[in-house]
């Protein structure tokens, strides 16, 4: 009997530290946005792994989320929404870049603010972006360079048709 009660003590402890996780992560993990936040739209040539729920930064520090993406079919750019804490104001001439967490992957939205006298209002837009860097596509380049190449060591130089061409007086 004994054995029992011990077994439901230590279920129910499960159960309560599964319920503190989820509050938590919930809470940090900001489902939901801001509630009274304001959101700005974002155009973006290339948005890569970007998602909605990814985290919007100013000076590395959490701001907002990304609501939504989708695709403007007549510009074929990345539309993406940001909800964003009201209590940051984004001067009108602010950029917006899309950049890596780390190598193994991740990516947020990362403002820059400008120096404009007029803030972005609600609903408004962030003239100013960056698109996602294709970070496989950039090694790959420098990997294998395509292009004209300086020769080799051991080439010889082209020769030059004018000094090999016969005399014709």
């Amino acid at each position: 009997m004994r054995e029992q009660w011990a077994e439901t003590l230590m279920g129910f402890l499960v159960l309560v530290l599964a319920a503190g996780f989820l509050v938590y992560s919930l809470t940090v993990g900001g489902v939901g946005g801001q509630p009274g936040g304001y959101e700005v739209t974002a155009k973006f040539g290339q948005v890569g792994s970007l998602a909605p729920g990814a985290a919007v930064s100013v000076a590395g520090v959490k701001v907002g989320t990304v609501s939504d993406i989708r695709l403007d079919p007549k510009t074929y750019l990345a539309v993406t929404k940001l909800s964003l804490d009201p209590d940051v104001k984004l001067p009108s001439d602010s950029t917006a870049k899309i950049t890596s967490d780390s190598l193994l992957g991740g990516v947020h939205v990362a403002i820059a603010p400008g120096g404009a006298a007029d803030d972005i209002k609600p609903g408004g837009e962030i003239d100013n972006t960056q698109g996602a860097v294709d970070l496989f596509g950039l090694i790959g380049s420098v990997m294998r360079p395509q292009g004209d190449a300086a020769p080799a060591a051991g080439a010889a130089p082209a020769a030059n048709p004018a000094a090999t061409a016969p005399d014709s007086y």
